[in-house]
């Protein structure tokens, strides 16, 4: 598994251990690939180190961010909306980082609104 994105989430989320962190990195990817379409996905799944999609991706329907939380914390068990919140933006910020900024914002341009908050990014709307 990708050791140094692991350790990053490993600290940011302040899990105790490393199989907690591997865990919560494990369900928000497998929810998180399906998202995206595309040549963005594929970039995306080229840079996540390899292994820590486990499992591959089990669900491929669109979802807002808030419907995302929520299958994450289906997956995530004895999970709540706010647990399930925490691991999302904890691993999808530390992805984000290690995906470089020009990838990041293809991402969030084919994303709804309300998951650049997940990557620990403003959401803005340009004012007319």
């Amino acid at each position: 598994m990708g050791g140094d994105l692991l350790a990053a989430v490993r600290t940011s989320g302040r899990y105790r251990t490393v199989a907690e962190a591997e865990r919560a990195v494990q369900h928000v990817l497998a929810a998180f690939a399906g998202q995206l379409t595309g040549e963005e996905r594929r970039a995306f799944l080229r840079s996540v180190p390899p292994g820590l999609i486990a499992g591959g991706i089990r669900d491929e329907r669109r979802r807002t961010a808030c419907e995302f939380v929520d299958s994450v914390a289906a997956r995530t068990e004895g999970a709540t909306h706010a647990t399930a919140r925490w691991d999302a933006s904890t691993v999808l910020t530390a992805i984000g980082a290690h995906l470089g900024e020009e990838l990041l914002q293809r991402v969030l341009a084919q994303l709804p609104r309300g998951y650049a908050l997940l990557f620990g990014r403003a959401d803005l709307t340009p004012t007319a």
